[in-house]
């Protein structure tokens, strides 16, 4: 096989393969030999007619198509290697004339990978970014650490916001109770906004062992078609109000929640870990003001299928988040009466900028020639150990050898973002 290259036209690439005789007769009597078995010639018994009846009988291009296409994906990948060429897309193979005892060519067309060189990605300016952490910031985690650790006890006084009621309810729309909307002993968080607008509020006031009837209004776009828009009335018995009773902000309360004996030691704790997530963030809006400035340095013609298959990625991920919280994408379509084709236009532009970030910063990792040495993926898997609790074998076993360049390359391109920033100029 010979492979030859023709032009580069931005970046759809052609070039051929060329197949002598020799090369193709061999293919056709693998041809043969895999699919004989699959004719019946009259007085041969299946897989025992020679080759020259079969082709006279089904017509000489009879094993043509295996054969090329055994040739085609035998050959293909050894040429795009050959060529330095990095294809993003399926090719479109034009064939010359194919005659028995002869050779032929493929003349090919491939969507390639853009050819471009990463400018202007040393020695970007960026404003300095920094996030204080204040005392107000320690309290507040405290009082949070507080509510965790809250415990509810019993209020001998009307409800307030805030306060959690224990209550019957049967729901009303008319005369008639509907479907759905009773529940006895039902505990509910007035002022947490998970009924429906307007209800919990009405509470507010009410003591153990009264009765109320709240009227509420459902929403237009409720669920429940029945619903939707509808005047109801649910007839509510509250049998108890229950307070949050926080506890005391003092050593005790210190050796109950953590590590330390004294409440400055766990305020000093807490302070050094906000600040250090202070810094972890200034850090990362840095890197992120660094990737906008190479961004908008660099113009790359990208190819549209890589931005389909970004999207493709993008509705993929959103479509498994809709099915955590039971929905599917159809669904999500439906009750937002919104197009597919639409939606995939919305996210266009987020596509075509993740690509292209993408790019540049595979870029910088080739220009800089980035390395992902054996230990830095070896600190990588003890990482992921750590943090699903389980052996760095099990990890890797999960992974398979296929992901494995997959975090190679994600090691490579963290590097490159870090090898930008780290080449910035902070002002």
């Amino acid at each position: 096989m010979k492979s030859t290259f023709i032009s580069r036209e931005h970046n759809d690439v052609k070039f051929t393969l060329e197949f002598s005789a020799e090369e193709f007769e061999k293919a056709v009597i693998k041809a043969y030999q895999a699919n004989k078995g699959k004719f019946s010639v009259d007085g041969f018994r299946k897989g025992k007619a020679p080759r020259t009846l079969i082709e006279r009988h089904y017509g000489e291009d009879v094993f043509f198509e295996d054969a090329i296409n055994d040739l085609f994906s035998q050959n293909y990948f050894n040429a795009l290697d050959e060529l330095n060429i990095n294809v993003v897309d399926r090719p479109n193979a034009d064939f010359s004339e194919i005659k028995k005892g002869e050779g032929f060519t493929v003349t090919i067309t491939v969507t390639a990978y853009p050819e471009f060189e990463v400018k202007d990605y040393k020695g970007v300016e960026i404003a300095k970014v920094e996030n204080a952490v204040t005392d107000e910031d320690v309290d507040k985690e405290l009082e949070a650490l507080q509510k965790r650790n809250a415990r509810m006890v019993l209020a001998e006084r009307a409800a307030k916001e805030g306060d959690t009621v224990l209550i019957d309810y049967a729901g009303f729309v008319g005369e008639e109770q509907f479907e759905g909307g009773t529940a006895e002993r039902q505990p509910l968080k007035l002022g947490s906004n998970t009924f429906i607008p307007g209800f919990e509020e009405q509470l507010i006031g009410c003591s153990a062992g009264e009765e109320k009837d709240v009227k509420v209004t459902f929403p237009e776009e409720y669920h429940s078609e029945d619903l939707s828009g509808k005047e109801a009335v649910f007839k509510c018995k509250i049998h108890e109000v229950k307070e949050e009773e926080l506890p005391e902000l003092n050593d005790e309360f210190a050796k109950d929640v953590s590590e330390f004996d004294t409440l400055e030691e766990l305020k000093k704790d807490k302070k050094e870990k906000l600040e250090k997530s202070a810094q972890e963030r200034a850090v990362n809006e840095m890197k992120n003001a660094v990737l906008e400035k190479i961004y908008e340095a660099n113009d790359i013609e990208i190819p549209q299928v890589m931005i389909e298959d970004e999207i493709d990625g993008m509705i993929q991920e959103f479509d498994q988040q809709l099915r955590y919280q039971g929905m599917s994408l159809d669904q999500y379509f439906q009750y937002l009466g919104k197009e597919p084709k639409d939606f995939r236009e919305e996210l266009r532009e987020d596509a075509t900028k993740k690509t292209k970030t993408r790019m540049l910063i595979s870029a910088i990792a080739d220009a800089e020639k980035l390395e992902a040495p054996q230990e830095d993926i070896d600190k990588e898997f003890e990482l992921m150990a750590a943090q699903y609790k389980m052996e760095v074998e099990q990890i890797k076993s999960m992974l398979g050898s296929d992901n494995f360049a997959l975090l190679e390359k994600d090691i490579k391109m963290r590097k490159a973002v870090d090898f930008a920033y780290d080449n910035a100029v902070i002002k």
